[in-house]
């Protein structure tokens, strides 16, 4: 049998999102279910709740950044190392900025902050860097990766924050100008070289040191503090639900096996596969937000 939203359609299904199949009553059943047994529910989110917002994931088929594109996020290591590497990832991350940053929160992260409002939820994972869960209201939140609205010195750990950094990048570059409506899951967009090549990038005022957005990249580890505590929020959880990641980045997926290793139940939501799928006890292949609206419906 098959579900379909009556009482009101998402408002924006963008066009990042990957093709899935329709949402059965069972699966809301099931998730309702899961839900509703736990008494301290730990979430993760991926790339895949934000997609509803439009930015776009990078493993999606058809849709995700490297089915679209041989572009890949810039290296760490990199990042650190060259001069070039950072001139143009600040130049392109300048551009980007005014649409990554402007995104809404959809439908998904608004029903996790009201679960968490509810108690229905105890603690909230995310692997995006994006600030949707800030922004739709959710404070019990470990940003595992990072958040791009956070910027920091690599030398003396100054920080600021994007949106004041931008302003010292416009007086940076008075003449410098670039329009794009692209983006991208990091904020990253294509210009030319010779654009870049004229840009001026910021360094930190404290020191004089080279800066970056506070945030995982390709190639670095997540901060031990940091996942020590999410084992420790995992360890006091009785269940783990995953929604709208593959798993394939091993930062998340040590929770789901830790997870499994402690013999909590475990559910999925994701289109596609997961490197996980084996460990659940529910996998529902769907959009976050049309089932979590359907689930929430039945809470």
């Amino acid at each position: 049998m098959i579900f379909r939203i009556t009482s009101r359609k998402l408002s924006h299904i963008a066009k990042f999102v990957p093709k899935s199949q329709p949402v059965t009553n069972q699966d809301i059943e099931e998730l309702a279910e899961f839900i509703k047994k736990s008494q301290n529910l730990l979430v993760l989110t991926g790339a895949g709740i934000s997609t509803e917002s439009g930015i776009p994931d990078y493993r999606s088929e058809e849709v995700g950044l490297y089915a679209r594109s041989n572009r890949r996020p810039v290296d760490y290591q990199q990042f650190k190392k060259y001069t070039h590497i950072r001139q143009r990832f600040w130049a392109r991350n300048h551009v980007g900025w005014k649409n990554f940053s402007s995104t809404q929160p959809n439908i998904s992260h608004k029903i996790l902050s009201k679960w968490e409002k509810e108690k229905k939820m105890n603690w909230l994972i995310t692997q995006n860097v994006d600030s949707l869960h800030t922004k739709a209201g959710s404070v019990n939140v470990t940003e595992l990766h990072g958040c791009s609205f956070r910027v920091i010195c690599m030398v003396c750990h100054w920080s600021i924050s994007r949106k004041e950094l931008s302003q010292s990048i416009e007086l940076l570059n008075p003449n410098w100008s670039a329009e794009t409506e692209e983006i991208a899951p990091d904020g990253d967009v294509l210009i030319s070289d010779d654009l870049v090549k004229k840009f001026n990038p910021p360094c930190c005022k404290s020191c004089g040191g080279e800066l970056k957005p506070d945030v995982v990249f390709f190639g670095d580890n997540v901060k031990k503090p940091i996942v020590d505590n999410c084992m420790k929020k995992l360890a006091e959880s009785d269940a783990f639900l995953v929604l709208g990641s593959s798993l394939e980045v091993y930062s998340g997926y040590r929770f789901l096996k830790r997870a499994s290793e402690y013999g909590k139940p475990i559910g999925i939501v994701n289109i596609g596969k997961t490197r996980g799928d084996h460990l659940a006890q529910i996998k529902i292949d769907a959009q976050c937000g049309t089932i979590l609206q359907a689930v929430d419906n039945m809470l």
